[in-house]
């Protein structure tokens, strides 16, 4: 079953989605785990080639309720996504798991941020301080925010932003703050901070955030005293893994991880 949502952050109404798994009898399950799809730069809850709904239907099939969320000033939210900095970006992922909280169906004790490019570097800043995430789903997660966004939207556009306020990226209006505040993100170091399990998977053609940055976190997950951490390269995946193979392999192995971890929690309990 899916319905739409529209979470309060402040000033501004984020347009989600809701996926809820069904039983045979067509009734939602009592008590389900909760997948939160945070997606990256400039992006939305559709995804590249509808990359979150395929996996969110894909998801919600195995049994998994999947939240899926618009940040603002992206797909159908309001706002201006560069008018702020990444604290806003971090303030609403915390306000689309305050409305989780309040889901009847959803169990508070396995939440998983999945966060796809940015989205992967918020989870990772945002989980390394709430205790309500339980794991990670990280693909193609940016490690370096500052400099992979200015890399992608070219030096240029970043020198606009400082000396003009903001620049002109594809129709948004990116601030100066925006660039200020991916500067002091450290994803890598806080990621230390976070006990739970985590999957990291990277196609190996990623020509927007290479495939060394699944190395560079797992290197730091791992110095870790709790919580496991799962890499894979995807072969022949590129960023939005838009080939049909590459989002099969991407797809089956978080559902297959996601799977493994809430059957051996369930034991362990």
């Amino acid at each position: 079953m899916e319905r739409t949502l529209h979470i309060p952050s402040d000033t501004v109404t984020l347009a989600a989605t809701l996926h809820e798994p069904e039983q045979e009898n067509g009734r939602t399950v009592a008590k389900y785990p909760l997948v939160v799809i945070c997606h990256g730069f400039i992006g939305s809850r559709i995804g590249v080639n509808r990359l979150f709904v395929k996996a969110a239907r894909e998801l919600a099939a195995h049994g998994f309720g999947v939240l899926r969320f618009d940040y603002g000033g992206c797909g159908e939210s309001d706002g201006d996504y560069g008018a702020g900095g990444l604290d806003v970006l971090l303030k609403q992922t915390r306000d689309v798991l305050d409305y989780a909280a309040g889901l009847e169906h959803v169990d508070q004790e396995r939440i998983t941020l999945l966060g796809h490019s940015l989205g992967g570097a918020v989870s990772v800043l945002t989980a390394s301080q709430d205790k309500r995430i339980h794991s990670l789903a990280l693909w193609a997660p940016v490690a370096q925010p500052f400099d992979d966004i200015v890399r992608i939207v070219g030096e240029n556009e970043y020198q606009d932003a400082l000396a003009l306020g903001t620049t002109d990226h594809n129709g948004y209006l990116l601030s100066g703050r925006f660039f200020q505040s991916l500067n002091g993100a450290q994803p890598l170091r806080h990621a230390k901070q976070f006990e739970g399990d985590v999957l990291i998977l990277h196609g190996n053609r990623d020509d927007v955030i290479p495939v060394d940055a699944m190395f560079h976190y797992e290197r730091e997950l791992r110095l870790r005293r709790r919580g496991a951490c799962e890499t894979e390269v995807i072969v022949g995946g590129d960023h939005t893994f838009s080939s049909a193979d590459s989002y099969s392999k991407l797809i089956g192995n978080t559902v297959s991880w996601l799977g493994r971890l809430w059957a051996e929690k369930t034991v362990a309990v």
